[in-house]
């Protein structure tokens, strides 16, 4: 087997302050690098000298280039930008088949307080899927995105008119959806369960944005079983936490889709807080749905984690153990 020589790229940049913020606080961004890629990078003035085997460096500047677009487009280059080069790098082709880059804008979604972008392949195919279908299943591990881009979808759509109001539902199974004889209001009963919609919701609209939306019906969030007896017209609607549905509450849920709306099923289907016994709704409809052509099916795994890089190991740590 031959072995492979190693070479050097010089690449000289015509901004200093831009290629501070491209090597990081501290070069963290130029050892993540260098680190994820095999390759040593020596910061020399405007210039970086990248040596390596011969498509490591290529892939190297690749990102390199990506990220300094980013940053002459106006935009801060954080570590999270920098993982999110190397896995459209590392994956550039979508469970489609389509080829996607780090700088396409093409999956770029916009609401009121900033531009969501796309940090791996299948985000960017979830996204552009979400466009795309009127029901998407956005299914795998906690931390890949899958509820947060459908927020983030549904507010655009509603800030375009596409849609008329959102709704975002799931089940509060913890209480076993029996949430009478907990204290408060009906509100104060529900929105620990509905926390994580909430926390979405208040990165992406003005607090009072989202306060007045609530008053006047335009956004509602609510408990799975306030879904029952009515049809949903003209909505964006998001079911999250759809692995702790009842097979029941599950085509309960999916029937009440009315004309105009969109709807996106999101879960973990290995997560289930059901009662050993019960079937999980998700996994029926996974089942009984797979051959429908007008519905997707998105599946993350542990490599399309995008929170700290330690909760990707710790998934996959958890799976090589059931095995």
């Amino acid at each position: 087997m031959t072995k492979q020589k190693t070479q050097t790229h010089s690449v000289k940049y015509d901004n200093n302050l831009y290629l501070s913020q491209l090597c990081g606080p501290r070069n963290d961004h130029i050892k993540k690098l260098e680190k994820l890629l095999d390759v040593q990078i020596a910061i020399k003035g405007n210039q970086l000298d990248i040596t390596g085997h011969k498509n490591d460096v290529a892939s190297a500047t690749q990102i390199l280039d990506a990220l300094w677009v980013k940053l002459e487009n106006g935009d801060n280059i954080e570590m999270a930008d920098v993982e999110a080069a190397i896995r459209f790098m590392n994956g550039t082709e979508t469970g489609d088949g389509n080829q996607q880059t780090y700088s396409d804008d093409k999956s770029f979604i916009k609401t009121k307080k900033k531009t969501i972008e796309p940090r791996s392949p299948l985000q960017a195919e979830y996204i552009q899927s979400m466009r795309d279908y009127e029901m998407i299943f956005g299914l795998g591990p906690a931390g890949t995105g899958k509820t947060y881009l459908a927020v983030a979808m549904g507010i655009e759509m509603y800030l375009n008119g596409e849609v008329e109001r959102l709704i975002f539902t799931r089940p509060a199974v913890e209480a076993g959806e029996n949430l009478g004889f907990l204290p408060g209001d009906m509100k104060e009963k529900v929105d620990p369960y509905l926390r994580p919609i909430y926390d979405a919701l208040h990165d992406m609209m003005p607090l009072d944005k989202v306060d007045i939306k609530l008053e006047n019906g335009d956004l509602e969030v609510a408990p799975l079983a306030f879904m029952r007896g009515r049809t949903l017209r003209n909505a964006f609607v998001i079911l999250d936490e759809a692995q702790n549905t009842t097979p029941a509450q599950m085509k309960m849920f999916l029937t009440r889709m009315g004309e105009g709306s969109h709807v996106v099923v999101t879960g973990d289907p290995t997560q289930t807080d059901l009662p050993k016994h019960q079937t999980s709704g998700l996994t029926e409809a996974m089942a009984y749905l797979r051959d429908v052509n007008e519905i997707k099916f998105i599946m993350f795994s542990e490599k399309d984690v995008v929170r700290h890089h330690l909760v990707a190991k710790i998934i996959e740590a958890y799976e090589h153990r059931k095995t």
